[in-house]
C-alpha cells in the first residue's frame, strides 16, 4: 500500500505539474501574442474608413518581434490567407539525415549508375491543416483561441490565435505556437522515474520484510504443527516467535498453550487409563480366585461366604464402571452447555430437600442454612456456570459426608457470600481426614473408609470429579478438619468457593 501510495501521489503531482507547465506556456504565448497584435494594429494598419493590414510592413514587424528558435508565428489576413510566417522570414530550412547511398550495380559493359527520382518530403498530417483552419476561424470571430493541437510535423503543439482588431473590425489573425510539448512530457516522465523506482524499492523491501517477519515464521509454525500431527512432538515450542509482541506472537503463544494443554490432557488420559486398569484388575482378580475356589468347597457355609464375596466384587466393579463412565463424560458435559447465571441457594435447597425426602431410618440428616450479609440482605447468591455439574459436586460431597457419619448423625450444608464469592461448606461429624491426606483425598481412586463401611461402595472418584468440575468453573475446593478448643477432631469440612456472577 505504501508503494502504491507513493506512485499514485507522484503521478497526481506530476499531472498537476504538466498541466501547470502547459498553462504557463499558453499564458506566455498569449501575452506575447497580444503585444505583437497590438503593435501590428497600431503600425501596419492602412486605409480609411475601411482599414486593412499592410502585408509587407506587418511581415517586417513579425520578423522583428518573433523568436523563431523557440516558437512559430504566422499572420493571416482578414480572409484567412497566410501572409507571413516566422519560418519564412528567418530562412529556416528543414533538414534531415540522408539515408545510406545505394550500392553500385556492376554490369557486363562496365560500371553503370542508376539514379532514382527522390520522393517529395511528406506533407503535414491530414488533420493538421483542418485544426489550424478551425483555430483561425475561431479567432476571426473576435475570440481568443488557446489550446493544444497537432502541428505540421505531427507533433503536439501549444497554440494561441489572437485576432488583430482595429476598433471593431478584425483585420487578421496572429497565431503563435510552441512545439516543446513533447519535451515537457519527456521531462515529466523523467521526473516520474524516481517515484517509480522508489515504489519498486519499497515494494521489494516490504516483500522481503513480509517474507522474513510473516511468511517464514508461519511456515515454521506449519512445520511444527505437522510434527505434532505426526506424533514426533507433543507440543509446539517456538520461543523466538512466541516472544514477539504482535499478532503472530499471540498466535504462537495460543498454539503453544493449546498443544501443551492437549499434551497434558493426553498424559492425564494415559494416567487415567492406567489407574482404571489397576482398579478394575483388583475386583476381577478377586472374582477369578473366588470362582476357581468355588468348585473346591463343599461346605455350604463357606460357599455362602464365597458367594457373598463375589457379590461384593460385582457391586464394586459396577460402582467403578459407573463412576469411570461419569468421569469420562465429564469434559463433554462441561462443554455441551453454555454457562449461565443461576441461584446457588435455590440449587442447594432442592438438593438437600431431595436427600431428606429419600432418607431412611438411621441415616444422617441433612441440615441446610444460608447466611446473607447485611448490605445484600435477601439478595440471591448467583454463580455463573452449568447447573448440572455443580449439582453433582454437592451430591458427591454430601454422599461422602454421609458415608463417614455415624447413624443418627448430621451433615450440615451452609452457603454465604464473602468478598464477591459464593462459599459453600459441607461438614460432617465423622473421624475427619488425616492431616497428611488433605490433598490426597482429591486424587483419583483414593479411598480410606472407616471400619464397618460397606466394601466396594465407593470408587474413590467422587472428590476427584468434584475438584475437576469446580476448577472448570474457576473456583476452588479444599478439605480441612473441624477442631474443638482442645484441638480434637470433630469431623471433616469441605469448602467450595465459586466466583459470584455479575449482575
Amino acid at each position: 500500500m505504501l508503494g502504491l501510495a507513493i506512485l499514485i501521489v507522484g503521478a497526481l503531482v506530476l499531472n498537476e505539474l504538466r498541466r501547470g507547465l502547459v498553462n504557463a506556456r499558453i499564458d506566455s504565448l498569449t501575452t506575447q501574442g497580444e503585444l505583437i497584435a497590438t503593435i501590428i494594429d497600431q503600425a501596419a494598419t492602412v486605409g480609411e474608413p475601411a482599414p486593412a493590414l499592410d502585408p509587407g510592413y506587418a511581415s517586417q514587424i513579425l520578423q522583428l518581434l518573433s523568436n523563431p528558435r523557440t516558437q512559430r508565428a504566422r499572420l493571416f489576413d482578414a480572409h484567412g490567407k497566410l501572409i507571413a510566417d516566422s519560418y519564412w522570414v528567418a530562412d529556416r530550412v528543414e533538414w534531415k539525415v540522408l539515408p545510406p547511398a545505394k550500392p553500385r550495380d556492376q554490369g557486363a559493359a562496365g560500371v553503370t549508375m542508376q539514379f532514382q527520382t527522390p520522393k517529395p518530403p511528406p506533407g503535414p498530417p491530414p488533420g493538421a491543416k483542418q485544426a489550424l483552419a478551425h483555430e483561425v476561424a475561431e479567432a476571426m470571430g473576435g475570440r481568443h483561441w488557446a489550446g493544444m493541437r497537432v502541428g505540421d510535423d505531427g507533433e503536439r503543439v501549444v497554440s494561441v490565435s489572437i485576432p488583430i482588431q482595429h476598433v471593431q473590425a478584425v483585420l487578421g489573425v496572429l497565431t503563435l505556437e510552441a512545439s516543446d510539448v513533447d519535451e515537457i512530457v519527456a521531462r515529466q516522465r523523467a521526473a516520474l522515474l524516481p517515484f517509480i523506482l522508489l515504489s519498486i524499492g519499497v515494494t521489494l523491501a516490504s516483500s522481503l520484510l513480509l517474507n522474513n517477519l510473516i511468511a517464514n515464521p508461519i511456515r515454521r509454525l506449519a512445520r511444527a504443527a505437522d510434527r505434532v500431527r505426526l506424533s514426533r512432538a507433543r507440543a509446539i515450542t517456538l520461543p523466538d516467535i512466541a516472544g514477539r509482541q504482535d499478532e503472530l506472537g499471540d498466535l504462537t503463544r495460543s498454539l503453544e498453550a493449546m498443544t501443551s494443554a492437549l499434551s497434558e490432557r493426553m498424559d492425564a488420559i494415559e494416567r487415567f487409563a492406567a489407574d482404571v486398569a489397576h482398579e478394575i484388575k483388583n475386583p476381577l482378580t478377586s472374582m477369578r480366585s473366588a470362582v476357581e475356589t468355588l468348585d473346591l468347597i463343599t461346605d455350604p457355609a463357606a460357599r455362602e461366604r464365597l458367594l457373598g464375596i463375589l457379590k461384593q466384587d460385582v457391586q464394586r466393579l459396577d460402582r467403578l464402571v459407573t463412576d469411570i463412565s461419569n468421569a469420562s463424560r465429564l469434559d463433554a458435559e462441561l462443554s455441551r452447555e453454555d454457562p449461565r447465571a443461576f441461584d446457588l441457594g435455590r440449587l442447594l435447597t432442592e438438593i438437600t430437600q431431595a436427600y431428606d425426602n429419600q432418607a431412611k431410618p438411621g441415616e444422617p440428616a441433612i441440615h441446610y442454612s444460608i447466611r446473607y450479609s447485611a448490605p445484600d440482605l435477601l439478595e440471591p447468591i448467583l454463580v455463573s456456570g452449568r447447573e448440572g455439574p455443580i449439582a453433582q459436586v454437592f451430591r458427591n460431597l454430601i454422599d461422602n459426608a454421609r458415608s463417614f457419619s455415624l447413624a443418627g448423625g448430621e451433615v450440615r450444608v451452609r452457603l454465604e457470600r464473602q468478598k464477591g464469592e459464593a462459599v459453600a461448606v459441607v461438614e460432617d461429624d465423622g473421624p475427619g481426614v488425616p492431616p497428611d491426606n488433605l490433598e490426597t483425598v482429591f486424587e483419583r481412586f483414593y479411598t480410606s473408609r472407616p471400619k464397618g463401611a460397606a466394601f466396594g461402595g465407593n470408587s474413590g472418584l467422587g472428590l476427584s470429579i468434584a475438584r475437576q468440575i469446580v476448577a472448570a468453573h474457576g473456583g476452588t475446593i479444599r478439605a480441612e478438619n473441624r477442631l474443638d478448643a482442645q484441638g480434637a477432631v470433630l469431623g471433616a469440612r469441605f469448602v467450595v468457593t465459586l466466583p459470584e456472577a455479575r449482575r
